[in-house]
C-alpha cells in the first residue's frame, strides 16, 4: 500500500487549502481514510477520517465545521479541505489508512496500518 499526500504550503490565515490523498495497493472496500497531524514539539492528533464505504466521517473538534473530509473511490483519492485556516493548524499533515477497523476507532493513531509521508502546512498570523 502507498499513500501519497499533497496541497500543503505556506498561507495567512483565514485561508483555504485542500489537500489530497491518493492511495494504492489497496482491495477491497472496508477502509477507513483519515488525517493526523503533528505540530513541532507535540503528539501527532487525530484531525478526521472517512469510512471508503459509505462515506460517513469523523472529526475533532478543533477542526469541525472548519475542515471537510471527502472521498472519489473512482480516483483512490481523499480529500481535506481547509478553510479558515488558523496559526495552530500549522503542522505536518499524515493521510492514514486503517484496513481493519471501523469508524469508531478512528480516532486512535494505533488503529492505523498505514501512513503516508506526510505534507506540511503553515499558516502565518
Amino acid at each position: 500500500v502507498q499513500l501519497q499526500a499533497s496541497g500543503g504550503g505556506v498561507v495567512q490565515a483565514g485561508a483555504s487549502l485542500r489537500l489530497s490523498c491518493a492511495a494504492s495497493g489497496l482491495t477491497g472496500s472496508r477502509y477507513v481514510v483519515g488525517w493526523f497531524r503533528q505540530a513541532p514539539g507535540k503528539e501527532r492528533d487525530f484531525v478526521a477520517a472517512i469510512s471508503r464505504s459509505d462515506g460517513s466521517t469523523l472529526y475533532a473538534d478543533s477542526v469541525k465545521g472548519r475542515f471537510a473530509i471527502s472521498r472519489d473511490n473512482a480516483k483512490n483519492t481523499v480529500y481535506l479541505q481547509m478553510n479558515s485556516l488558523k496559526p495552530e493548524d500549522t503542522a505536518v499533515y499524515y493521510c492514514v489508512v486503517d484496513s481493519r477497523s471501523s469508524l469508531s476507532s478512528s480516532r486512535r493513531a494505533q488503529s492505523y496500518d498505514y501512513w503516508g509521508p506526510g505534507t506540511q502546512v503553515t499558516v502565518s498570523s
